[in-house]
């Protein structure tokens, strides 16, 4: 009888390489049958890459990848999945008005007399496979009719209906509700009970120990440890993943709240069609508190922070700053006027990654006086400023003339937070600030937040994750289809309760308005 493999996969002293970085420097990887293996790492650790090379996106320079204790040569996607691998990718590949079967069976045809395409027998398979491992999809749904944790299992389906036996699962919870979540984990657990084996791609410590059995740190693009998560603990690894402890605490004082700094009046923001992406949204946002919105992402976030930054001029409604009104106001006015923005495109609206430090930090206000004379940059005083912030906000660049495009996400990021800060805002509007950061960045971000509240400014914090706003909040508006439903203190409510709310349901009697 033959003997079951220790490892479906093994990756042997795998190097890649870019120009001028090492992404993966002599990995090594071994994922036991049934199981389901984290793979932990700071944003830009080598996780990305490792799990490419595995599923043929890209290929080793050095090292060998074993399936089924097999040597084999991953040369593209295809060759993956007639080994058994699929992968779920962060960001969907679905085409939004095809319908779940034709999404699943694209680049998969299955036909009848060689010509026909057979999608009765695929949507069978389909349903088949849904019921067999929990997946509830509905074949003939159309993509753009269905959830967004619908469709992420679609794409679970694609994998399952190709016969993969390993799925590699890159950030699959990331515009998830937490009851989505929960689903999804358990999906998991189902798939790994009925012989599949998942490697998880993940910076969430919590998902780690409540679903994974192994964990292997990356740091740096080397392997820091690979250890059993029965026994560890989040503060354990988040200090391999980043080679410092880390404190998961967010220290606040009691809130004192003042004026309103930022109101916001019944907005409506309509596009040519009349679709409303805001629809009588309203708020106040007061002097001395974090004011978090939650909301599964698509649900008028980015078209909220458009219109109070004077990107977008609402179809209805007002926006008052200091009881001013500002709606359709332009961005340097509004600027001008006490409010700063940490953007959630950090790329596309925060920084021009061809400029250095010096020039992105003056990107704000390099036309006053201090940085411009007789039409003239100063460059002096800029990279004199530059240098000053870099030291107060931790930035890790070799000096204040190294490109953004450079430096890591979270210094990306640090440049941002140390050119809005500086500015003194009366409100500052966060919006994902810590999208695809690490958690010692994570760290320093929510400190730099809570400092802002502290100093009785009106921070707006807009994010996608729940841990976050319940963490750093005084109060949380939960947005769903350009409403809030509901505004909820973090100590009245819970996890469950704001999922509930980011589907839809209102908030519960009694709740703070």
């Amino acid at each position: 009888m033959a003997q079951t493999p220790n490892f479906v996969v093994e990756m042997i002293g795998i190097t890649k390489r870019f120009p001028g970085i090492v992404a993966n420097d002599d990995i090594h990887l071994r994922v036991k049958k049934g199981s389901i293996h984290a793979l932990l790492g700071e944003n830009g650790a080598g996780k990305s890459t490792l799990m490419n090379i595995l599923f043929g996106l890209y290929q080793p320079d050095e090292g060998e990848i074993r399936i089924n204790e097999k040597p084999v040569a991953i040369t593209n996607p295809n060759v993956a999945g007639e080994l058994g691998i699929g992968m779920v990718h962060q960001h969907f590949m679905l085409v939004h008005n095809f319908t779940v079967t034709e999404n699943i069976m694209l680049g998969a045809e299955k036909t009848k007399n060689g010509i026909q395409l057979d999608q009765r027998k695929a949507a069978e398979e389909v349903r088949a496979l849904s019921q067999k491992y929990g997946l509830a999809v509905d074949p003939d749904a159309l993509i753009e009719d269905i959830s967004v944790g619908q469709q992420q299992r679609v794409e679970i389906l694609k994998t399952l209906y190709r016969g993969a036996d390993i799925l590699i699962f890159d950030e699959p919870t990331a515009v998830l509700t937490p009851q989505e979540i929960q689903e999804l984990l358990a999906i998991m657990k189902s798939l790994v009970a009925s012989g599949k084996t998942i490697i998880l791609i993940t910076h969430k410590l919590k998902e780690i120990m409540q679903v994974c059995d192994t964990v292997t740190i990356i740091r740096r693009g080397k392997v820091v440890d690979s250890l059993p998560v029965a026994g560890s603990n989040p503060d354990e690894l988040a200090e391999k993943m980043v080679g410092r402890e880390v404190s998961f605490q967010v220290q606040k004082k009691d809130t004192v709240y003042t004026e309103t700094m930022l109101e916001a009046r019944n907005v409506t923001l309509a596009d040519d069609r009349g679709v409303k992406a805001l629809d009588g949204l309203s708020f106040e946002l007061r002097a001395g508190e974090i004011f978090g919105i939650a909301g599964v992402d698509g649900n008028g976030q980015k078209e909220l922070v458009e219109v109070l930054t004077g990107l977008s001029k609402p179809t209805g409604g007002e926006v008052l700053l200091k009881g001013k009104p500002i709606a359709g106001a332009s961005p340097r006015s509004i600027s001008e006027a006490g409010v700063g923005y940490i953007p959630e495109d950090r790329h596309k609206r925060g920084l021009v990654l061809d400029f250095d430090i010096g020039e992105n930090m003056a990107l704000k206000d390099y036309y006053a006086p201090k940085f411009l004379k007789s039409g003239l940059l100063q460059y002096g005083r800029i990279y004199e400023k530059a240098r000053e912030l870099i030291r107060q906000f931790d930035v890790r660049t070799p000096d204040e003339r190294t490109k953004a495009r450079a430096l890591s996400g979270g210094n990306q990021q640090k440049i941002i937070i140390a050119r809005e800060v500086d500015a003194n805002p009366d409100v500052l509007i966060a919006a994902q600030p810590t999208r695809g950061l690490d958690v010692g960045a994570i760290e320093f971000i929510h400190r730099r937040l809570v400092e802002q509240r502290d100093q009785g400014k009106a921070v707006l914090l807009i994010s996608l994750e729940l841990e976050e706003i319940m963490s750093l909040s005084d109060r949380i508006g939960v947005i769903y289809e350009g409403k809030l439903v509901g505004i909820v203190e973090p100590s009245k409510t819970d996890e469950k309760e704001l999922g509930l709310m980011m589907a839809g349901a209102n908030a519960k009697e009694g709740a703070a308005r």
